[in-house]
């Protein structure tokens, strides 16, 4: 039996950026090619943000199911052109100083790095790069000739199916989960936390931090450079 490996399952929006799905969204929405779908993109999501805070308070498995609509009859060559200057432009600069060192250090204990995210994977990829993770596991746009129909390749990524998608990959790579990590700073995220030996929430709200105090796990602000 070959030796197990250890892993750090990084989850990406608040834990180690400020950058999130929606200005993400919103960069390709203002630069599409079609001035009027730029416009009408855009003006609809300035108008339904309220919708969109109400329900991923609701559900985050569920806003990431209603909102990646908002991608439908975009082109997928397009939005991979686009995703490495809204990388330079909405991600790189919201990097949380913290982040960087963290990741390098997990890097030389000896873990594999890998960035799970409920966020679209072509729009994460040039940060994970940058980060230096070893493999990404995110969300995929169904696509119809190169063309995207607003729904997401199953599974959709969001609590229980991090979960999944974390122990698929684990026995892949023959993983010891006990000795790996988990970094989110997300209540969703709590059953991915529970899922490794190690978990540490990352910049918690008072209801995640409250369940790390509770469960003893390590808390981390990379808000702030140490």
């Amino acid at each position: 039996m070959p030796n197990l490996i250890r892993a750090a399952f990084y989850d990406f929006d608040g834990t180690l950026a400020s950058s999130n799905v929606v200005t993400r969204y919103a960069y390709f929405a203002r630069n599409h090619p079609s001035r009027f779908q730029s416009c009408l993109r855009y003006v609809k999501l300035l108008l339904t943000v309220p919708l969109w805070l109400l329900l991923d308070s609701f559900s985050r498995r569920l806003f990431n199911k209603v909102f990646y609509r908002e991608y439908r009859g975009m082109h997928q060559n397009i939005l991979k052109e686009q995703s490495m200057e809204m990388f330079s432009t909405e991600i790189l600069p919201k990097i949380y100083p913290g982040a960087p060192s963290l990741i390098a250090s997990d890097r030389a204990d000896g873990f594999r790095l890998v960035l799970i995210s409920g966020g679209l994977d072509f729009a994460i990829t040039a940060a994970a790069n940058h980060l230096g993770f070893d493999d990404i596991i995110a969300n995929r746009l169904a696509l119809k000739n190169g063309i995207a129909t607003g729904e997401i390749v199953a599974p959709l990524l969001a609590g229980q199916e991090k979960v999944a998608a974390i122990k698929n990959y684990c026995r892949e790579y023959n993983v010891d989960t006990e000795r790996s990590k988990a970094y989110s700073d997300s209540l969703s995220d709590v059953p991915m936390l529970e899922a490794l030996g190690l978990a540490v929430a990352v910049n918690p709200d008072r209801h995640l931090r409250k369940i790390a105090v509770k469960k003893k796990w390590a808390i981390l602000d990379l808000r702030v450079s140490k």
